[in-house]
């Protein structure tokens, strides 16, 4: 823990009292004063008379949930800094917990694992602030139609940046590989922006020629061009007062790239054949699954537009490296497919999750929903199996694949600790996430006892 103040007083908040034994003495440190109360009405009268520092709080609780929790901690004590923990955070949550004011949002089976640096990271702002004195604004709750299946930690931070940068009119630039859903992260920050109740539009900038694609952006006149029949509005001008996205903005032609670049800087532009100025009010998202600095370095990409686009820069792992999040997302187009052409209810057999769990999945998210289509359209019942799963054999891991795997685990471990023991916790907290916490089904997977396994986890 950081060397917190006489000021710093953590309150903990969950109904199982067993937790709270645990959580005080996981958090014990030098002047750092940790109060408990095992429901949220009480906690409130905590904070009326207590300068609490940072609340570490469950979403499930009586007589009312962590979220109105947090609203009433922000707005009673704007400078409190509170976590939130849940068994199962959804989308929503963590995007409307990050939008109200919430510090973080954690899963408790990583508890063990992630509690005590976030608290020391909140404990460190406080610090930060006491000469800053920047107050929390609480923000007005929104409940987004977006549903992003994950319960991975790398999509949660995705989620928990859309809720921060929704609440501004910066640019978005969102990075991934084809089929990780940048779209649908797209439409997330603008359902939950202020400007959501104006259109998002979108263009993609790979699908268009050329010649059209500045027609397409800012409009055009009657007689501008052959086929120009009448006047018509681009873009720009259709999405005035809301969102532009702009999918596959690495395949924009240099041409087109430099009137983008006009209207990011005045939010002016004028249509093709037209010399009137038109100004809009937009807020840009850009997508790509290129790389966008080396294709500035190759010349391919304006320097100068790349840095106007990549004020937020929003990462979305690949399918492969969020493995936890297959069985969710398989049962999640499992019932929208069946649902959708009315057949009946049909569920992954365990081991027919295994073998998607061993896939690469170089299409992502895209090729896997494709893979479950396909595997209802020829189930023979209702049960999917391996057989049903219109994949190849997991591919053989490499002699060296796995010597590159431990030369990266072995360039980012943390200097000064010992190196076995570090890969030993790390691959224990990749099996336990992967098992959605049950800590039995990831002894098995570590051909560990349970008990061996938890010992692992103490140390």
């Amino acid at each position: 823990m950081p060397n917190p103040s006489a000021e710093d007083t953590l309150l903990l908040v969950d109904p199982d009292l067993d937790f709270l034994e645990w959580a005080t003495k996981h958090l014990a440190a030098k002047d750092l004063r940790i109060l408990r109360c095992d429901n949220a009405a009480n906690a409130i009268k905590v904070i009326e008379k207590t300068n609490v520092a940072v609340v570490v709080a469950a979403m499930e609780m009586e007589p009312f949930d962590g979220m109105e929790l947090l609203g009433r901690v922000i707005q009673q004590s704007p400078q409190t800094l509170v976590i939130l923990t849940a068994g199962f955070p959804t989308t929503g949550q963590i995007i409307e917990a990050t939008q109200r004011g919430a510090h973080d949002v954690l899963r408790k089976e990583s508890l063990a694992f992630e509690l005590r640096p976030v608290v020391e990271s909140a404990l460190q702002t406080q610090e930060d602030r006491r000469t800053a004195d920047r107050p929390i604004a609480e923000l007005p709750k929104h409940d987004g139609r977006v549903k992003m299946i994950g319960v991975s930690r790398a999509l949660q931070e995705v989620f928990k940046l859309v809720g921060r940068v929704a609440r501004s009119d910066a640019p978005v630039l969102i990075a991934g590989e084809s089929g990780t859903g940048k779209e649908l992260v797209a439409k997330a920050v603008h359902e939950y922006s202020p400007r959501r109740q104006k259109e998002m539009i979108t263009i993609n900038c790979g699908a268009i020629p050329e010649n059209l694609l500045e027609s397409e952006l800012f409009g055009h006149e009657k007689g501008s061009f052959t086929g120009a029949i009448a006047r018509r509005a681009g873009r720009f001008e259709q999405a005035d007062g809301g969102t532009l996205f702009l999918d596959e903005i690495g395949d924009m032609p240099l041409s087109i790239q430099v009137k983008l670049l006009r209207v990011l800087q005045d939010g002016s532009f004028s249509r093709v054949g037209s010399n009137e100025t038109i100004t809009t009010d937009v807020r840009i998202i850009a997508a790509t699954h290129k790389n966008l600095a080396e294709e500035v370095a190759a010349g391919r990409f304006r320097e100068d537009l790349y840095y106007r686009l990549n004020v937020v820069e929003i990462r979305i792992p690949p399918l492969r490296e969020r493995l936890e999040d297959i069985p969710l997302l398989a049962e999640f187009f499992l019932q929208r497919i069946t649902r959708k052409n009315g057949m009946a209810r049909i569920r992954l057999s365990a081991e027919a999750v295994n073998l998607l769990q061993v896939h690469t999945w170089p299409g992502n998210v895209r090729e896997l929903e494709n893979t479950i289509a396909r595997a209802c359209a020829l189930a023979s019942s209702n049960i999917l199996l391996p057989k049903d799963i219109p994949l190849a054999s997991a591919p053989a891991k490499s002699p060296a694949m796995i010597s590159t795997a431990i030369d990266q685990l072995i360039n980012v471990a943390p200097a000064g600790v010992s190196l076995l023991e570090w890969v030993s916790r790390e691959i224990a907290g990749r099996a336990l996430d992967r098992s959605a916490g049950d800590m039995k089904e990831a002894a098995t997977v570590l051909n560990l006892t349970p008990a061996e396994l938890k010992k692992l986890l103490a140390r």
